[in-house]
């Protein structure tokens, strides 16, 4: 029986035995005039790209389902690309018409049917890309990666019969129909490409799949670089994807879900304290919980060591369940690249040069595969480097919003264990580790592949004498192992962690107590010790990169020569021709890089391990409990402390006075309430809102509206009232721009008095419930802090209606306080209100009865006039600029100068709040390229007498290279008689000889660059240190100390590491080039006609993309530094913060400052990119036109002389590369020299002693001080601070300073030390003008106890005494006369115990104690005390005076008082207003007068 088929299905059969025809190699291989089938074409070319558009449709039709962007309106492009498809219904019905044409009669009648098939699947197909058009019109996409793929299928499926047609139309003199298939197929390509033409091509959603995997997107901002300098205003805002917002909103509730330690952190919702008396029920439960209390401690510390030890894991995990499905991309890319990668060897041209018969046809294919495979690898490749390093730039966004978000819900214990310095390290050096990690991952696993599948085609051409290679590699990596382990180790352990954190700390703390360091004379002391971590760390770092260095010896040329050795030596008969050698060799060159990444890679991963682990210590510290303080409605409570057994009630709207000694736990009690500290036990309730003006004042680096209405809208009567109540109208009268002044960072430019009643302004115009005020009034003047008692806290300020709880040491304003607590040792041993307390006759009636006399308070008190208060403030014009804004503020401008006029970058930083949608940081770049005087200064510090001889080992080095290859080229073209080369013993040691010659001299040249880059830095670093050191104040004043800590970590950091690797990569990289134009050159001269021009090309796309990237990397590195600032000024402000709830608008002002740097890092990296792929296209181009030289020179040249020229001539597009990107990043990190040197030409201090200096060393032995017509200034151009000052001071003689804020008292004393220096006059010291000697002879020879305590991290006897010139006996001695004996006695180290940085574990009146210590140490003929007592209760208060008094009986005393009590029995009193001297005398005396000093001391109740 036979089966009659279906005609469709017997014409597919047809079609498929005729394609099978394509089998038939003689007619598409073996043929001078290759040909693929005519049933092929016309069906299968034609079929492939209908099946993949109608196979994946569903796919993609899903895909724009679930992401709708928005309708897009229809354009002019999107309606030609329509009408364009509407014509292949008429042209194909012709195209199909013609598929016939060449076949014979018999086979016509089934092809009829086949027409009919081709005519449906194209109308299908067309109707099927119109609608896919439509629907991503309708889903807002803008560029279609899916129909741009299909059209290039089209179009190459179309090439193949359109050269059929175009050889038949050139024998037959006619137009085949098919042409207008391909036509049809390339005008949709082209409108393709103009799609992205004419669309912006910046923002890379809006790019086209083409634009995309060629970065032609970022061309418009290169060319807009090139033609004139960057501004911050020329970036493109950051994707959506990119941004802190979305990427922490979604990283944080990952993060707190994996974390183990992760703790509920809201503390801004506080209720009001209830009171409930302890009774003996808590004394007897005291001892059954003390046990229990020890286990739950030692259970909570093993839960910690714990959390530590995993926190690094955790972390990774949630990056890598956020970040890791984009990352995965990018891993798929470099799959891709591996493969492509390994093709290229097997394509080269030596099989063709060796057949003497091969049809020229072959040699053309061969290069055009060569090209094209080189063009999908460089593709593929940068592709995986844009996606690493977008996904490295969001892990910096995730960390660094991490870090943030936990310094502000960490609590104090916590804070102790790591610096301002340390958390800014986690943000900058570890988030860097991260990144890099990022970037050299996939090394780690996909190396070994790379290596294996090496080996493994190796084995193919060379046999078993491949295993002398894979035993090569054997031994190589352990060695590399062993040496990657020790470089992580010194890396890690010595310079990181130990070396560099220490360095960073200390420039922080000396950077934040620059003023007591000038004021003692000690920068000489601290320059040491930093130099003393530096020495440490470069040794650590010079052993480190000799280690990587010996791990790079020449590793291709060991196994090269391992491998070829064996080979020849095994067997006589073992030829190595051009084909074994240059595959061998090309294969051996991939090889090289996986045997350089891994090392690198695995020291990257355990340097980001370390990291990581350090990271999520710090993430899993142990927060701010929300139980802390709970929200409870008003019911008795117990609050307990640090301190012991406290219990207390406060009313609603009651006034509640704190007292107690310096330590007795005042601060501790307010931080309880504010749930900064931990409870043990017991409950704390706080109902209601709450403001809290801590002990000393923070302010914002922002304008003085700003830091008062703190984020909240202004309401203008009620911020006048607040202003007027704190008595700041008066300043602000003065001040340049008002409100609208900008205050430095830590209010630099404002008094201490200022500071204060800023603080509390702004907890003032909150609008509170509670008030919980610590000491506020210390830091200004009595009558001053009588005037704000009576106007804002006492019982008819604005605050009478609130709940204050004041912490003072001032017995005037007890008798107004609704009640009283007394605190001793951390316990209230009495409470009642005044006349309760006087009553019971106890410690607190005594020491009442015992000071009433000097704080006595009249009943009737008159109000301070504004005529009195408008003063001239002394510190005006530290930081403003004398000429007022057009707008009338006044910004912070930081200018850098980079010689020469260069470069100037103006910074205008405007405060940040919650309303900005971006930040305002106007940055503009005024710039040329790196000038030449950066290069030389930092060669002329190298020597050149090291650097001739690092050229010429770069030029014997390369001369070695080119000569073992030119020798194996020789070798491979050697002629085989009887099956064998002679002289193969020779030839093998002449090539082991000069490979080991160039390996020796790489070694060199890369010892010789890092010794030359440390001796660089080390000097740089030297410079810079000894620049910040010796500038004056004024300058500390201006540059915030984000900026300078920015000098001292990163930026040398760069100078340590990225500039001598740059230039050790560039110089490689440039004599590797001359050596491949050579070895080109000799084969084919034709080439220079090539190679000239691309010369010519590579210079002009190098300074388009130097001169951008420069102001990119220059825009980055002047955006980073705002964020490091903010770390900062957040870190010391957290308590206040989160007392006003202001978190959330915190967090989005870092939010914005990190979206701004990454504005800048953004186009930054993919700029690299860029380049890249232009460059390597162009050098693919160049590949391309060398092979095809080749192959038309195949009659002249030999294997061997082609085969290196080929293989050389592949390597020419990465050295051109590499040359451009190594070039531009030694020019971006020269950037850093810059930064570093810019501080040379600042204004310095005199110096700090002169040579042959006469002065005696017993100096001052008297003591006396004379001013002659004195006069000060701040800044030129301002208003004189003192003027005309003529005074003479006595030796033994005590003068009491006294004046409103702003009289210039302390100027006074920045005069005598000559912190500022005299703009005109003179001042004497025992006849010696201070102004003709040494500052350090001046200032280590008096001595001065500041308002602002400053104690540094280490032993309490380095802050004491840091030269250790005084013994042990000496300092004890100082610390029982300071009162401080039994208390440092206590502790566990005594004078070895550590101090946090800046103190913080010592309160704020044992370090004003530590302070006195300091001084009665020197015990110097002059001493100066600048409101030394203000932090201090009046008993601790009197025993500082009767200890001056008894110790500085022989001394000169030069007091500036806010108590005016402590002065009262002063030899003399100088009263100063306006920077005038208006009264002189003693003061009894004064106050016979009945002049300004007398209103003074009738305001404060001592008259």
């Amino acid at each position: 029986m036979i089966l009659q088929l279906p005609p469709i299905v017997a014409s597919l059969s047809l079609s498929l035995s005729l394609s099978l025809s394509l089998s038939d190699w003689n007619r598409t291989w073996y043929t001078a005039n290759p040909d693929l089938t005519q049933c092929f074409q016309n069906t299968v070319l034609v079929w492939v790209p209908c099946i993949y558009l109608w196979l994946l449709a569903p796919f993609y039709c899903l895909h724009l389902y679930c992401h709708d962007r928005g309708r897009i309106r229809m354009s002019c492009l999107c309606t030609a690309k329509m009408v364009r498809l509407h014509t292949d219904f008429g042209q194909s019905l012709l195209y199909c018409s013609g598929l016939s044409h060449d076949l014979s009669q018999t086979q016509k009648q089934h092809f009829c049917q086949i027409t009919d098939i081709n005519k449906n699947i194209l109308a299908n197909v067309t109707i099927l890309a119109l609608c896919i058009i439509q629907l991503e019109r309708v889903r807002g996409c803008r560029s279609s990666v899916f129909l741009f793929l299909f059209w290039v299928l089209a179009v190459v499926c179309s090439l193949v019969p359109l050269r059929a047609k175009i050889q038949l139309a050139m024998d037959e003199v006619c137009l085949q129909p098919f042409n207008l298939q391909f036509n049809r197929n390339i005008i949709t390509v082209s409108l393709s490409l103009v799609f992205n033409l004419l669309q912006n091509p910046c923002p890379v959603k809006d790019a086209s799949f083409l634009s995309k995997i060629l970065f032609w997107w970022f061309t418009g901002l290169v060319v807009k670089g090139y033609r004139t300098p960057l501004a911050a205003e020329d970036l493109w805002t950051l994707r959506e994807e990119d941004q802190s917002n979305k990427i922490m909103s979604e990283l944080q509730q990952d993060w707190t879900a994996e974390s183990p330690c992760w703790g509920i952190t809201d503390t801004a919702v506080l209720s009001i304290t209830a009171f409930s008396p302890s009774g003996r029920q808590e004394k007897a439960l005291a001892s059954g919980v003390a046990l229990g209390s020890r286990l739950q401690d030692q259970a909570q510390l093993l839960r910690k060591l714990q959390k530590e030890q995993s926190s690094g894991f955790f972390l990774l995990r949630t990056l890598a369940r956020k970040f890791g499905p984009y990352f995965l991309t990018g891993t798929l890319c470099i799959i891709f690249h591996d493969a492509f990668m390994f093709a290229i060897p097997q394509v080269l041209l030596l099989d063709f040069m060796r057949d003497e018969d091969a049809p020229l046809w072959k040699g053309y294919f061969y290069a055009t595969l060569m090209f094209l495979l080189s063009c999908l690898q460089s593709l593929f490749n940068h592709q995986y480097m844009y996606t690493c390093f977008t996904v490295g730039m969001r892990v910096k966004t995730a960390v660094m919003g991490l870090v943030y978000r936990k310094s502000l819900v960490i609590n104090s214990a916590a804070r102790r264990t790591c610096t301002v310095g340390e958390i800014v390290n986690l943000v900058s050096a570890d988030t860097q580790k991260l990144m890099d990690f990022v970037v050299y991952f996939n090394a780690v696993w996909l190396a070994p592949i790379e290596i294996a599948l090496c080996l493994f085609f190796l084995w193919q051409h060379l046999g078993p004498s491949a295993l002398a290679g894979i035993a090569t590699v054997i031994l190589i990596f352990p060695l590399n192992g062993i040496i990657a382990k020790k470089r992580s180790k010194l890396q890690v352990k010595e310079i990181q962690m130990k070396f560099m954190d220490s360095r960073i700390r200390l420039m922080n703390e000396i950077l934040n107590g620059i003023k007591i360091l000038k004021f003692y004379a000690w920068e000489k002391a601290f320059l040491e010790q930093v130099l003393g971590h530096r020495r440490k760390e470069l040794k650590a770092l010079k052993k480190s990169q000799i280690l990587s260095y010996l791990a790079s010896f020449s590793p291709s040329f060991k196994i090269a020569f391992a491998m070829f050795g064996v080979y020849v030596t095994l067997d006589d008969r073992n030829v190595l021709d051009a084909q074994k050698v240059f595959v061998s060799m090309a294969l051996i060159n991939i090889l090289k890089t996986p045997l350089s990444q891994l090392p690198f890679a695995i020291s990257t991963t355990m340097q980001a391990m370390v990291s990581l682990r350090r990271l999520g210590k710090y993430l899993c510290s142990e927060e701010l409990k929300a139980d802390n303080v709970s929200k409870a409605p008003l019911s008795s409570a117990t609050i307990p402390l640090p301190v012991d057994r406290i219990n207390i009630h406060v009313p609603r709207g009651s006034l509640v006075a704190v007292v107690g000694h310096v330590g007795s736990g005042k601060s501790s009690l307010l931080s309880a309430m504010l749930g900064e500290t931990e409870k043990r036990s017991g409950r704390v309730s706080v109902k209601g809102s709450v403001a809290y003006v801590p002990q000393q004042a923070w302010i914002q680096n922002a304008t003085v509206q700003d830091n008062v209405i703190f984020g909240r809208e202004k309401l203008k009567t009620w911020y006048h009232r607040v202003l007027e109540a704190c008595a700041l109208l008066p300043d602000l009268d003065i001040l340049p721009a008002g409100d609208a002044t900008e205050i430095g960072e830590k209010g630099l430019n404002l008094s201490g008095g200022q500071k204060q009643r800023v603080s509390l302004a702004r907890a003032v115009y909150r609008k509170a419930d509670v008030y919980l005020l610590d000491d506020p009034l210390s830091a200004v003047d009595s009558h001053v802090g009588q005037h704000i008692f009576d106007k804002v806290i006492g019982p008819k300020g604005v605050l009478r209606d609130k709940t204050r709880i004041l912490v003072t040491h001032g017995m005037s304003f007890l008798p107004q306080a609704d009640h009283i607590l007394v605190l001793v040792d951390g316990e209230i041993t009495e409470s009642g209100s005044y006349q309760e307390l006087l009553s019971r006759h106890g410690a607190f009636a005594d020491f009442i009865h015992t000071f009433a006399n000097t704080e006595r308070k009249e009943s009737n008190m008159e109000p301070v006039s504004e005529t009195d208060e408008d003063q001239i403030p002394e510190d005006l014009g530290k930081l403003t600029e004398v000429d007022k804004a057009r707008t009338g503020r006044v910004s912070l401008k930081m200018f850098y100068d980079f010689t020469s006029n260069c470069v100037r970058l103006e910074l205008s930083c405007t405060p940040l709040c919650c309303s900005f949608t971006k930040p305002k940081f106007l940055v503009t770049v005024f710039l040329q390229q790196v000038r030449l005087e950066m290069y030389k200064k930092y060669f002329k510090t190298i020597g050149l007498s090291i650097i001739i001889p690092i050229v010429f080992l770069y030029a014997f080095q390369q001369g070695a290279s080119l000569a073992y290859n030119y020798w194996l080229s020789m070798w491979a073209d050697d002629p085989v008689v009887n099956g064998t080369q002679i002289d193969t013993d020779l030839k093998l040691t002449v090539f082991g000889a000069l490979g080991f010659v160039q390996g020796v001299a790489i070694f060199g040249t890369t010892v010789a660059i890092s010794i030359c880059g440390i001796i660089a830095s080390r000097q740089l670093h030297m410079d810079l240190l000894i620049n910040v050191l010796r500038s004056p104040m004024s300058f500390f004043e201006c540059t915030p100390s984000g900026n300078l800590l920015n000098r001292f970590a990163k930026e040398i950091d760069a100078i340590d590491c990225m500039v001598p690797e740059g230039l050790k990569m560039m110089l490689s990289y440039v004599f590797k080039l001359m050596e491949v134009c050579i070895i080109v050159l000799m084969a084919t001269p034709f080439a220079a006609v090539i190679i000239l021009p691309l010369a010519f090309l590579y210079a002009f796309v190098q300074s388009f993309y130097v001169a951008t990237s420069c102001q990119l990397r220059r825009l980055e590195a002047v955006s980073r530094s705002p964020i490091y600032t903010h770390f900062n000024e957040t870190v010391q402000g957290a308590s206040v913060i989160r007392a006003f709830g202001e978190q959330p608008r915190f967090i989005l002002q870092a939010n914005q400052r990190v979206d701004f740097n990454q504005t800048s890092y953004f186009p930054r990296f993919v700029a690299t990119r860029w380049l890249a792929v232009n460059l390597e296209f162009v050098g693919n181009g160049v590949v391309l036109a060398a092979a095809i030289l080749s192959v038309m020179g195949k009659s002249t040249l030999s294997p061997g002389i082609v085969g290196l020229a080929v293989s050389h001539s592949l390597q020419v597009t990465g050295i051109l590369s590499w040359i451009v990107r190594s070039w531009t990043d030694v020019e971006n990190n020269i950037v850093s020299v810059e930064r570093v040197n810019e501080y040379a030409d600042t204004a310095k201090e005199a110096s700090w002693s002169i040579e042959g200096s006469s002065l005696p060393p017993a100096w001052p032995n008297r003591g006396t001080l004379e001013f002659l017509d004195y006069g000060l200034q701040y800044r030129k151009g301002l208003e004189l601070a003192l003027k005309g000052i003529t005074l003479n001071i006595h030796e033994r003689e005590r003068v009491g300073i006294v004046g409103r804020t702003g009289a210039g008292k302390s100027s006074l004393a920045l005069g005598i030390f000559r912190i500022l220096e005299a703009a005109k006059g003179k001042i004497f010291i025992d006849g010696v003008d201070i102004a003709e000697i040494g500052l350090h002879d001046l200032r280590s020879r008096i001595t001065i106890i500041p308002q602002d305590p400053v104690l540094f991290s280490g032993s309490l006897r380095m802050n004491l005494d840091p030269f250790d010139t005084y013994t042990d006996e000496e300092v004890w001695r100082s610390l029982e006369l300071a009162h401080l004996k039994n208390f440092i006695s206590n502790l566990p180290d005594k004078l070895n115990h550590e101090c946090s940085e800046g103190g913080e574990n010592l309160s704020l009146g044992q370090r004003q104690l530590v302070c006195l210590a300091r001084a009665l140490l020197r015990k110097t003929k002059i001493l100066v005390l600048d409101e030394a007592t203000a932090a201090v209760d009046l008993e601790t208060d009197t025993l500082i005076q009767s200890t001056i008094r008894t110790q500085f009986e022989d001394c000169t005393v030069l007091t500036i008082a806010h108590r005016l009590n402590t002065i009262m029995d002063y030899t003399r009193v100088i009263v100063m207003d306006r920077g005038h001297i208006v009264e002189m005398e003693s003061p009894a005396n004064l106050i016979a007068q009945r002049g300004q000093f007398y209103r003074m001391c009738r305001e404060a109740g001592l008259v």
